[in-house]
């Protein structure tokens, strides 16, 4: 059966790996990173007129003080995953985006240049959704409700995870687990677990700290989103 490495933190680890289950895959759990819930005022966002959403972690980490002060205004998820999250907080009127951060700025700019959004988010995150939005005039006043690290396995810990068998796939979802998992290949004792995986990316972004690291070329899914991800898999035989 082919082996596919999970990287992403729990919750969604899990559910990845039932997926593949589904599929034919035999998933390998190995969450390269975990998220921590920060503090939060229930006062963030006064004075906004609609809230963003990039990571559906940052809804779920959120307090449900911030969500209640908030769950009325029209809120801006970046995908589907999200957007369900979204309902499931108790957001009332969600708009789902089209699953790329950038490209959600793009589409809500226009209509709320001069006006102040509610940016929820984690504290490790890429500018360009913010950059963008400050470039037509939209001030996003960022919450950062969770924190992301990365998870440090000894060499006998990672090995045990992985059955010291090599996998046949990864699954890479952030830039930071593509540092972690280049930093465990870089081991003399978990490099020969990796010479001939395919590495599976959410985005060119997410592949770019595995330049050079590894063997083969890095595939990109079409849409940073889970189900384009998957689909680059080749079907077990």
């Amino acid at each position: 059966m082919v082996r596919v490495l999970v990287t992403r933190p729990e919750p969604g680890a899990s559910r990845t790996a039932r997926r593949l289950e589904a599929q034919g895959f035999q998933p390998v759990l190995l969450p390269l990173t975990e998220t921590r819930a920060l503090p939060v005022e229930a006062a963030a966002g006064d004075g906004a007129v609609a809230i963003a959403v990039t990571s559906a972690n940052a809804v779920r980490h959120a307090p449900k003080e911030l969500i209640a002060a908030l769950a009325s205004l029209p809120c801006h998820a970046v995908g589907k995953r999200t957007a369900e999250a979204c309902r499931a907080a108790g957001f009332v009127s969600v708009t789902e985006g089209p699953g790329d951060a950038e490209a959600l700025a793009d589409t809500i700019a226009a209509g709320l240049a001069g006006k102040a959004i509610a940016y929820l988010c984690g504290r490790v995150r890429f500018a360009a959704f913010e950059q963008r939005l400050a470039a037509a005039g939209v001030r996003a006043q960022a919450t950062e409700t969770y924190d992301t690290v990365e998870i440090d396995y000894d060499d006998a810990d990672a090995l045990a995870r992985l059955a010291g068998r090599p996998v046949e796939a990864a699954l890479l979802y952030s830039a930071k687990a593509s540092v972690a998992l280049a930093s465990l290949i870089a081991r003399p004792a978990l490099g020969y677990l990796f010479e001939n995986t395919e590495f599976l990316a959410l985005s060119a972004r997410v592949a770019k700290p595995l330049d050079g690291v590894v063997r083969h070329t890095i595939r990109i899914a079409s849409r940073p989103e889970e189900d384009a991800l998957l689909a680059l898999l080749s079907p077990p035989g």
